[in-house]
């Protein structure tokens, strides 16, 4: 990750430097200097695309200096959390001359470098997770499997893994996960990430969509940007981010991540739109797109975690529809809470991390059209033009039961095709921070610890 550093006089030598429209001393001749527009208001998405700004501006260089002191001292850590967003992340370029980012080191100005740095110490881990999101979500597909992600994960320090195979999945009822993974060559995985160390209570549960490649099954995709369908695992990566934020800064809060890893593929023995498939809590499951798979997936995940760790309340997240594309046009992720006070909290977590989301309706009149003639239920609705975003959550809805719930549905904001700040083209880990913050928020005092109702 890129390292940042907080002075109040710049660092001496050949560096290069930018600043908020504001003169800045010093300037070493023969050295680049950029001016930008001050983030006007200074709130945080707007401080962390300007730090992204900046980077990307001074990407040429291997140090530099950006003038913050016009901004509060706290303002500078989302400008160091931009810088290290913007920042490129693994590749699997085998020439490093290739790359033409060569800033490794970014020194912000600012009259309180103490203060600075202890409001950047409280977001350091929630960005190294977002960046570890990134990576995970940009990797090839046939680098990562189920199985290879599952065996990847049990390295993680500070959180404890059980891995669930086929035959225990088979045990267990994970009827609708396993029908999406039939086609495939690559056996799925359901990942259970417990925080070691965290206080005993009921947990708060967060479930992920880990479909790491996504043809479209039988209904099969376009063949233009299918190539992107490696990030359809994004929410899964979000959660492992978060994660590993929770480790990194040693919460104590009892976190439970279920992560469902499949992969959709069109082999011989895929499932077939028309097919029933029975869930986890026993309901029957009419299959009418192949490409709908990822709410198959969330149902038993959702199903299966509530039964067993009866949590306190339950957050999914997932590349689930096109339709929330459309909705919301890949600026905000799509938010349906059944509990207001969880949902509210979700927000704010958003909006104070860069990572803003809207709130969508969770109304009993979008599961009407999910009734089957064969079976309880049918996981989408075959005719066009429907509010599939909608559906798709009041399906959901039903496998997440009475406990408190919300529904991410992060499509349009795990990949950017091109570079938006504050992310470079690929994968931008959006969630992580999110999850992070709201677990600090909400999750973290065991004194105040919500129950169930609330």
């Amino acid at each position: 990750m890129l390292a940042i550093d907080f002075a109040r006089r710049p660092p001496p030598g050949n560096v290069a430097r930018a600043g908020f429209g504001v003169p800045i001393s010093a300037i070493v001749a023969g050295r680049r200097t950029v001016m930008l527009a001050a983030p006007e208001p200074p709130d945080a998405r707007a401080l962390v695309e300007a730090g992204a700004a900046a980077a990307a501006a001074l990407a040429a260089e291997r140090r530099a200096v950006l003038d913050a002191t016009q901004l509060p001292p706290a303002a500078a850590a989302q400008l160091a959390a931009g810088a290290c967003l913007r920042a490129p992340h693994r590749t699997l370029r085998t020439r490093a001359e290739d790359d033409p980012w060569r800033l490794r080191r970014l020194t912000l100005l600012v009259s309180d470098p103490g203060a600075a740095l202890a409001a950047w110490q409280r977001a350091v881990a929630g960005v190294a997770g977002a960046r570890e999101a990134i990576a995970l979500a940009g990797t090839p597909p046939n680098l990562l499997t189920p199985k290879i992600f599952a065996r990847q994960l049990r390295a993680m320090p500070g959180v404890e893994v059980d891995v669930l195979k086929p035959a225990r999945l088979r045990r267990q009822g994970f009827g609708a996960l396993l029908g999406v993974a039939r086609g495939s060559a690559n056996p799925p995985r359901v990942m259970v990430l417990r925080r070691k160390g965290a206080f005993a209570a009921k947990p708060l549960l967060l479930v992920g969509k880990g479909v790491t490649f996504d043809s479209g099954g039988i209904s099969i995709k376009p063949a233009a940007g299918m190539e992107e369908m490696k990030a359809d695992m994004a929410g899964a990566a979000a959660i492992i981010g978060c994660m590993q934020a929770l480790a990194g800064r040693n919460s104590p809060a009892p976190v439970v991540a279920v992560l469902g890893l499949v992969e959709n593929m069109p082999g011989a023995a895929a499932q077939r739109p028309g097919d029933v498939v029975q869930a986890v809590d026993g309901s029957t499951i009419e299959i009418i797109d192949t490409d709908a798979e990822g709410r198959l997936v969330l149902a038993d995940c959702l199903a299966w975690a509530r039964q067993k760790f009866d949590p306190v309340a339950m957050i999914d997240l997932a590349t689930l529809t096109g339709s929330n594309v459309v909705a919301l046009g890949g600026k905000r992720a799509g938010l349906f809470a059944s509990d207001p006070a969880l949902g509210a909290a979700i927000a704010a977590a958003g909006s104070q991390v860069a990572e803003p989301v809207w709130p969508m309706p969770l109304d009993p009149a979008y599961a009407e059209p999910l009734r089957s003639d064969i079976a309880d239920i049918r996981h989408c609705v075959p005719e066009r033009f429907q509010p599939d975003a909608c559906q798709a959550a009041a399906f959901l809805h039903r496998f997440a039961g009475p406990t408190p719930w919300a529904h991410l549905d992060i499509a349009g904001m795990e990949w950017r095709s091109e570079a938006d700040d504050p992310w470079p083209p690929g994968a931008t880990g959006f969630g992580a921070r999110l999850l992070d913050c709201l677990v600090a928020a909400r999750f973290e005092d065991p004194d105040h610890w919500p129950d169930a109702g609330h």
